[in-house]
């Protein structure tokens, strides 16, 4: 049972506000994921890590003007928008589900993922840095 729009709305708004495209449906990932470029998926989670380190981070990267950026940035939230999540996964069968987390995809293959592991010890300008980095890498 997904968790109530009215308690993440909050946790939504914290990406969407700042120009990251909300993916709710199945449709919207495989649109999202079928385009060239370069694709930052953010998934989103109601757990502190993400609160606290997950989407300041993203907030980080987007408002660095000197950093490269990918040519879209897109959410799905893991608890919430079920059928999205369960699509997106879909496109990382191999990677165990993982939320928050991040994937960064180059002309449709996934080159780099940001398990929670890896954010949920650490502060938002670190996990920053290495959303950063994997930009300066893959993005065009």
């Amino acid at each position: 049972m997904p968790y109530s729009p009215m308690l993440i709305k909050p946790f939504k708004e914290e990406l969407t506000d700042i120009g990251v495209q909300e993916l709710l449906t199945a449709a919207d990932v495989d649109k999202a994921m079928g385009q060239d470029g370069t694709t930052l998926v953010v998934i989103n989670s109601v757990c502190g890590c993400a609160a606290g380190i997950a989407r300041p981070a993203v907030r980080r990267l987007i408002e660095d003007d000197s950093v490269k950026k990918p040519d879209r940035i897109v959410s799905v939230f893991a608890g919430q928008d079920l059928e999205a999540t369960a699509r997106f996964r879909g496109y990382i069968p191999d990677i165990p589900p993982s939320s928050p987390s991040f994937a960064f995809f180059k002309d449709k293959e996934l080159v780099y993922f940001i398990p929670k592991y890896r954010i949920e010890s650490r502060d938002a300008q670190s996990v920053a840095m290495d959303l950063q980095s994997v930009c300066e890498e893959f993005a065009i």
